[in-house]
Formats: structure tokens, sequence, C-alpha cells
């Protein structure tokens, strides 16, 4: 019988599985495609490298140089400079099949067992669970931890499976044989939200998100990211590549109602929602996540899935649900016109942007911010657009 099954092995379920095994826990990863590429930008944060930088060795990555905003309906744009490699505020983006194959490694020479298998079933058994594979067996545990993605198995057997409205989809195609040193990222009013370029080291990553519960298919939303890439004329005889992948994008009301642990039984990453609803990254959440939640099972900090649960409250969702507050003005067309024309004529705003980016400026005080950057045209409209929205708090 194992201490704890990890049930997915991406860079939640493998740094909480690395945590564990150097605990001397007893850990059995489940998983049969890890590691693999993954659509979407693929950034990873200077802070996120920070938690999991004494696990891995250097990373073949680019370093973000800029990033170019655009406003789709006036052709506008304005770029933001960003931090070089060696800042802790750096946004660095590498291969996610590299960078989930790592901290992979890192769990299994901590002692962390893998067995590439689809977890089929998630059941109760005695004091612990059972989870069957597709391969006919069943492994026991006395902990269980869901780091399957936002479809989560373990979340649809131990709490409730996502809605449609709790989720975005996130379409596009690689471009292999291009990449940059710039991000770009086009906003569009329908449906709301942007379009973006993403470099890798040989490839790019173009794609847009929607709602899933928009209206809007993801063949529907592909041929828009298609379109986007033949206006542009970027990554030019470049081999074209399709994905598809679901994202958790949780509104203000769902942070404060979404299960993410019980009786012996916690959720990480994705699985337990925690990606950012307004740039939907994810990483650096599904990191810390995994953090706390090893944490709780060992017993370091807090015991059990309590703790778990108030360290989530207080660390992580209390930003996701700010930020939930004001995703729909950052995507308004008014506020859009308004934040670009800011960026290009102020560089107090542009930094606060490139922070925000980096990841390293939070939702807490980003409005008390901009009012500090001294430009009170730009930030008293913000105020008065945030105000609208219901977002003073």
């Amino acid at each position: 019988m194992y201490d704890v099954v990890i049930v997915g092995a991406g860079p939640s379920g493998a740094w909480a599985a690395y945590l564990l095994a150097q605990r001397g826990a007893r850990v059995l990863l489940l998983d049969p495609t890890h590691p693999r590429e993954k659509p979407c930008g693929g950034g990873v944060t200077g802070r996120a490298l920070a938690l999991v930088r004494s696990a891995l060795p250097p990373l073949p990555a680019v370093t973000i140089q800029r990033a170019r905003f655009i406003d789709a309906a006036t052709g506008t744009s304005a770029a933001v400079d960003l931090p070089g490699r060696g800042s802790t505020d750096a946004l660095i983006v590498t291969g996610r099949a590299a960078f989930d194959g790592l901290l992979l490694q890192a769990a299994q020479l901590a002692g962390a067992e893998l067995i590439a298998e689809r977890a089929t079933d998630v059941r109760r058994a005695g004091r612990g669970f059972e989870i069957e594979t597709a391969d006919g067996r069943a492994h026991a545990a006395t902990v269980i931890v869901g780091a399957d993605g936002a479809n989560s198995l373990v979340r649809r057997r131990l709490a409730r499976p996502f809605t449609r409205s709790q989720l975005s989809i996130a379409t596009g195609f690689f471009l292999h044989g291009a990449t940059s040193d710039e991000i770009l990222l086009e906003f569009v009013a329908d449906p709301p939200g942007y379009i973006w370029s993403f470099p890798r080291q040989d490839h790019l990553a173009v794609g847009i998100c929607a709602a899933a519960d928009a209206g809007v298919t993801a063949a529907a939303l592909r041929a828009r990211a298609r379109q986007w890439i033949d206006r542009t004329g970027i990554g030019t005889r470049s081999t074209v590549e399709p994905y598809s992948w679901p994202i958790p994008s949780l509104g203000a009301a769902d942070v404060d109602r979404v299960a993410i642990a019980g009786p012996g039984w916690y959720l990480v990453g994705d699985a337990a929602g925690v990606a950012d609803p307004i740039t939907r990254e994810g990483i650096f959440f599904a990191l810390q996540s995994a953090s706390l939640a090893a944490d709780a099972i060992a017993g370091a900090i807090f015991c059990g899935e309590r703790g778990y649960v108030d360290r989530m409250q207080a660390e992580i969702l209390s930003e996701l649900r700010r930020a939930a507050r004001i995703k729909d003005l950052f995507f308004n067309p008014r506020f859009t016109r308004l934040l670009l024309d800011a960026l290009r004529h102020s560089e107090r705003i542009r930094q606060v942007m490139a922070d925000l980016v980096a990841g390293s400026q939070g939702y807490r005080d980003l409005k008390w911010r901009l009012a500090r950057t001294l430009e009170i045209g730009y930030a008293m409209k913000a105020f008065r657009s945030m105000k609208a929205q219901g977002t003073s708090s």
C-alpha cells in the first residue's frame, strides 16, 4: 500500500511527488502520457522557476524580451520591455516536454514510482482509496492527490466536475521552425479575449481562448487563429500542428465555492482550478498548490485537508478571486483602448504591465500601484472603470 497515489504527472503532480518522496513518503505517480508538449504559451515566470530551481538543472529556454499588445479593432499597438534572463522577474519560455520531463525525473530520483497507465476509477476503500488503472490493476493508498487537469477523474469521483461555465477552451497551432523573443497579444471583442503568439525554442505557439459556454466551437476558434496567422504572415513556411486544451477559468463566486480537498484527498493545479482567469497562467499556481498539498500531507506546517484549504485561500484563491472580478473589465474594448494609450505614453504604466506579465505584480494592490504612477488621468479612468465593474474591494 502506498502512502500517496498521485494521478497525473504534470508539473503539479511531479512536484508534489518530489516533495513527498524527499520526506520519506512512499509515492506512486500514475500517468501514461507525461512528459509531453502542452499547448498554450508555456511561459514559466521567474517566481515559478524559483520554486523548483533547487531540483532542476538549467533549462533550455527562450527569454522573452518584450510583450506587444494590439487592439484588433483599431490596429494600434504598444510594446512593453520585460526583465532580462537572470532576473527573478524574467519570463522564460521552455518546451513543456523538457520542463515536465525534468520535474518527473526529479520526482523519480527522489524515490517516487511511476506507472505509465491511465487511472480509470477511484473509490474509497477502508481508510484509504483504491485507484484502478487501464491495465486492470488496483493500487491502494492512504491519500490520493488529483493532479490530472481540468477534466480530473479524481475531481469527478470525489467532488464535482467543473461545469462549462467554469472552463475555457484554448486552441490554435504550433508553428514549427519559427521562433522569436517577443510575445504578441491581440485583444479581440468577439469572443472577448485575445489571440497570442508565444515563442519557444524551435516553434511558436499561436492560439485563442474563449469561455467554454460562449457558444463558439473549438473548430471556429481555431479557424480564427488560422486567419490571424495568415493575415499577419507570422511563421511563414512553418509546419503547422493544431492543438486544443481545456483551462479552468473560475468566476469570483466559483472561487469561493470550489472544492479542492476532503478527507484523505487533495486537488492541485488545473484539477483545483488554480489558473489566472485573465492571463490563463497556471504553472506557478500548479507548483505552489503542490507545495501546499505536500506540506499538508506530510504535516510539515499545517496538518491535513483543513490546513491545505486555509492556505490555498490565503495564498492562491484570494488572488484568483481578485482577477476574476476584473476579468470582464480587462477585455472590455473601451478599457483595452485606454490601456494601449497608457502603455504608449507612460513608462510607469509600462513597468506595471511588465511586472503583471512576469507574474511579480499581483492583483491585490494593482489599482493602487496604478494610482501611485502619478499618471493621474489614466489611473483615475482605470479606477472608475474598475469601480463600475464592482471591483472596488
